[in-house]
């Protein structure tokens, strides 16, 4: 029988498609990257074209001899590596370690791992496309530029083990720029005012707020001196509906973000769980099934089956009613827009059937983007807003209640900031006189901008355009790792070694550590890898710059010694 050979980069999602490919099929993982550039040197031949030198990863050669002895027998063979830029380094990368050249092969991808995708994928295998391995090749190359030559200098200037990257100064940067921002912040005094009001003594009063916001103490005295006493009559009310809009289903950056706040998740933990989803996970009865699709993607794009199966499952569960009109989705012009949003493969099974078949946290992720993919595709919820004006010697106080007329998306994913008021607020009318059982004022003091979160600065991150959905986590972790920056409940604080990095690396390299050069840094990969620039005329443009602002650094920046923290 033809032999085919599948190569992906798990054993998870190795063991996932050989279930669909039969007999014919032999699916090997080869753990990820197979070659890269040597840790112990730059890699990099600057004099000649700043061409990278690729070595096998130690510990490999076992693994490659095993690829090579299934290679030798298969007829054809398909490079199924993740579906980006990074997957098709990969593929590229065990074409040459593999010596595939010559030989019947081919590169497919598949957005989600089932079983029409993953065939579909077959009938269209294509070439690798070398314009998204480039763009991965300049990624890493400048890199490594920025790494292997700024970091020694702070071994020396500061202290050993220290490291510097492109994308991890620049989200370094913005952590200690919100400190200065906090530390800088002085809190300015203002003062609120209550009135209880009420149409009956028999009845618990209603609390009406001053109407203006952030009234200095003279001021407040002076209006409480005015109403003192006084009746206050119902002076308007106003009714209005408001509709909510359902919610975009998840990019990489808004899971990181909501797994965060919902879940209290890491951005590291998020994306591990996410991928152990998307790759497979032992379903009883179904075997090892992929329940979301891929994982990193800045797409909020749904494809149109999915899209409509989901149509049909909510007109099924809820009603006609509750079923969303279609609507245009923003899409950013990235590579990544190749991918839809992360949505479950298969709106049938829904987090209630598979909750005694998870692990805890596997099962809380998969029920988040369940149920935001869900939303994404239910109609708006409505709300009735109902508030009332009272008024005493001019002054106006108001009171305002909301309660939601038609739940529609609510009734599977409910956003942080909707809180429904209860106020009660029935049988007043315009005209109707009130009696104030208490009049209440409180100071209060304007609050610096808080500490970023990890959910906060990806948000930043993405909104500014440094890194893309595969490099927040990784970043994140690496300035934590490094002792950079410290987490305590959730918040992210500077610490010393931090600081002086950060200010080291701003005095002689205002440009690596300058938001909008990394942000113009990602446009011009994104331009690598749709074919309009060639790769080594951004390291050309990059590399003397960077080189000039090295030989500067090493003869003119003073030492800074950080002591070791005791443990």
């Amino acid at each position: 029988m033809a032999k085919n050979l599948v190569i992906v980069e798990s054993p998870a999602k190795a063991k996932t498609i050989k279930k669909f490919l039969g007999a014919s099929y032999d699916v090997i993982a080869s753990n990820g990257h197979v070659r890269d550039m040597p840790k112990s040197q730059m890699g990099i031949d600057i004099e000649h074209d700043y061409e990278p030198h690729y070595i096998t990863i130690r510990g490999k050669g076992e693994l490659l001899a095993q690829l090579r002895k299934a290679v030798k027998k298969a007829d054809k063979i398909y490079l199924a590596t993740d579906p980006d830029r990074e997957g098709e380094a990969i593929s590229y990368h065990l074409i040459a370690a593999l010596k595939l050249e010559g030989k019947n092969y081919k590169r497919i991808t598949f957005n989600e791992i089932t079983k029409n995708a993953v065939k579909s994928s077959i009938k269209n295998a294509r070439e690798i496309d070398m314009d998204l391995v480039d763009a991965q090749q300049a990624r890493r190359v400048l890199d490594r530029l920025v790494g292997y030559s700024i970091s020694p200098l702070l071994w020396e200037k500061i202290k050993r083990g220290l490291s510097a990257g492109r994308v991890q100064s620049a989200a370094l940067k913005l952590i200690c720029d919100r400190e200065d921002e906090i530390n800088a912040f002085i809190p300015e005094e203002y003062w609120s005012l209550d009135a209880y009001l009420s149409a009956n003594p028999a009845l618990k009063p209603v609390c009406f707020h001053y109407a203006k916001d952030k009234v200095k103490k003279e001021e407040l005295d002076q209006v409480k001196k005015e109403i003192d006493g006084k009746p206050f009559t119902v002076s308007e009310i106003k009714v209005s509906e408001k509709t909510k809009k359902q919610p975009l289903p998840f990019t990489t950056s808004t899971l990181q973000q909501e797994a965060g706040k919902k879940l209290n998740f890491a951005t590291n933990k998020t994306m591990r769980i996410a991928q152990q989803l998307y790759e497979g996970v032992e379903i009883k009865g179904m075997g090892s099934i992929g329940l979301i699709t891929y994982l990193r993607t800045d797409s909020t794009r749904i494809s149109e089956e999915a899209d409509k199966n989901a149509k049909e499952y909510i007109k099924q569960q809820f009603g006609e009613n509750y079923v969303g009109e279609a609507k245009d989705v923003k899409t950013g012009k990235k590579i990544q827009d190749a991918h839809e949003a992360i949505r479950p493969t298969n709106v049938e099974l829904s987090p209630v059937k598979l909750k005694e078949q998870l692990p805890r946290d596997q099962f809380r992720l998969y029920q988040l983007i369940y149920n935001r993919f869900l939303a994404s595709r239910m109609a708006l919820a409505v709300y009735e807003n109902k508030t009332v004006y009272a008024t005493a010697e001019e002054h106006k106080f108001k009171a305002s209640t909301s309660k939601v007329v038609f739940d529609g998306f609510m009734s599977v994913y409910s956003l942080d900031e909707e809180k429904e008021e209860k106020t009660r607020l029935t049988g007043l009318e315009k005209g109707t006189t009130l009696t104030c059982a208490e009049l209440e004022e409180k100071q209060h003091f304007t609050q610096p901008p808080a500490h970023y979160t990890e959910a906060s600065l990806v948000k930043t991150m993405e909104e500014l355009g440094i890194g893309r959905p595969s490099t927040y986590a990784p970043t994140i972790t690496t300035i934590i790792n490094r002792r950079y920056v410290a987490k305590e409940n959730k918040n992210l604080y500077m610490t010393e070694l931090g600081e002086v990095v950060n200010n080291m690396m701003k005095e002689a390299f205002p440009s690596i550590v300058d938001v909008n050069f990394t942000a113009t840094m990602e446009a011009l990969l994104d331009r690598v890898g749709d074919g309009s620039v060639p790769w080594k005329t951004v390291v050309e443009n990059f590399w003397p710059d960077l080189y000039e602002a090295v030989t500067e650094a090493e003869k003119n920046l003073e030492e800074v010694k950080v002591e070791d923290e005791v443990t």
